[in-house]
């Protein structure tokens, strides 16, 4: 596992501490984040991770509900839903390659996730890749 794998695993963790205890406090997620990661580079991406999830929640989710075929993100399983909504996060507002960000986001749920939630996770983060990272065919 890379070092930015273990961070995503923590925010992985983060997330669904949020969801399921919407009123806690920010601060016991950033806290956990330095336990397990110290500090240094590898928290500042975690918070940076978590920041993003936080602050673009509504419309991962809602955009997420327009690519996903028969869920809602209500109906997902709490991982499910938390590993999309990083993987989302990263896809459209971070510089991680997008091969990348699904890739992580498909190991995740392979770990923390049903048996399903692999196949599930790729393709929806599949059809949000930004089409300026699709490779371009040919012309």
């Amino acid at each position: 596992m890379t070092r930015r794998s273990r961070a995503r695993e923590v925010v992985l963790q983060v997330l669904y501490q949020d969801d399921l205890n919407p009123h806690n406090n920010p601060a016991i997620g950033d806290g956990l984040i330095q336990r397990r990661l110290g500090t240094g580079e590898l928290t500042e991406f975690a918070r940076g991770l978590v920041a993003g999830v936080r602050r673009h929640r509504d419309d991962l989710d809602r955009l997420i509900d327009q690519t996903a075929e028969h869920w809602t993100v209500a109906r997902m399983a709490v991982t499910d839903r938390n590993v999309l909504r990083m993987g989302a996060y990263e896809l459209l507002h971070t510089e991680t390659p997008a091969p990348v960000a699904i890739n992580e986001a498909i190991d995740l749920a392979k770990r923390y996730g049903s048996h399903q939630s692999a196949q599930f996770v790729n393709g929806i983060l599949d059809r949000l890749v930004p089409k300026s990272s699709e490779p371009r065919g040919k012309e």
